[in-house]
């Protein structure tokens, strides 16, 4: 690549941050993205991430975790895609359980059912193992993560929803901490229902094999970029089932085998 051509490239990349930053801000969706990045360009979508990023710090919003997503092969073919992804936690999207949730706080919402790991020591070595993400695990909690798309008709390819932010939206974090040695990870059975009304079920192991596995991968990935895990960090380490969308009055109580549950109600 020439550099004009590389400039022009970071021009596209810029455009692509501005287009999501501005539908975020209407809170009105807009067209994906993928059209003014190369096809299937991760490294660039990523690029767009982190200059949205860079725009939420610089605002004064605090980052209080990661995400993982794409995990459950049932939500990657649900969105066409056949990997997993990341995206940032802020302070402003933790949302307490018990208190009802406006639906217009995220674009086009839909609710998934996740264990979220509470890190209690830094996760910042070149090499990290399992043996040294199970050291760092304090505790799980299960989790709803309610994902939003600021790309309308959620058309989305896997440049779009990593540029999205992983198609982040808000979390609810259940209140019964637990320890992981008293637990399955992998074998734990999930039910999300609606209303009352079953709506989603899964597993621990549908969670890339494990949703340990999943947070290793992303402990691995953003000590690689230069954002490790720190002790406080939450992550959501990713659907156990199918997301369901969301609609004002939807009230979603997830069940996690030896985790206990979590609820979230929606206005």
């Amino acid at each position: 690549m020439t550099t004009s051509e590389e400039a022009t490239y970071q021009a596209a990349i810029r455009a692509a941050a501005d287009r999501l930053h501005a539908a975020a801000t209407a809170r009105a969706p807009t067209a994906p993205i993928r059209d003014l990045l190369r096809e299937g360009d991760v490294d660039a979508a990523y690029a767009v991430q982190r200059i949205n990023t860079e725009r939420a710090l610089a605002a004064g919003r605090r980052l209080v975790g990661r995400k993982t997503g794409l995990t459950s092969v049932a939500v990657q073919r649900q969105l066409g895609v056949d990997q997993p992804d990341y995206g940032m936690l802020f302070a402003d999207m933790a949302r307490p359980e018990g208190l009802d949730i406006a639906v217009a706080d995220v674009l086009q919402p839909k609710a998934e059912a996740e264990i979220a790991f509470v890190i209690g020591r830094d996760l910042d070595g070149e090499q990290l193992t399992a043996a040294d993400l199970f050291r760092a695990v304090e505790y799980a909690v299960p989790a709803i993560e309610i994902v939003g798309s600021r790309v309308a008709g959620w058309d989305i390819r896997i440049t779009d929803t990593i540029a999205d932010n992983a198609s982040s939206g808000l979390y609810v974090l259940g209140s019964r901490p637990t320890r992981l040695t008293d637990f399955d990870p992998r074998l734990c059975g999930m039910v999300m229902e609606k209303r009352g009304e079953p709506v989603s079920v899964g597993a621990g192991a549908a969670c890339l094999g494990s949703p340990l596995t999943a947070a290793l991968w992303l402990a691995q990935v953003m000590a690689r970029v230069g954002l490790p895990l720190k002790a406080g960090d939450t992550i959501l380490s990713g659907a156990l089932g199918p997301m369901v969308a969301v609609a004002a009055g939807d009230v979603f109580d997830v069940r996690i085998g030896g985790l206990g549950s979590v609820r979230a109600a929606f206005v």
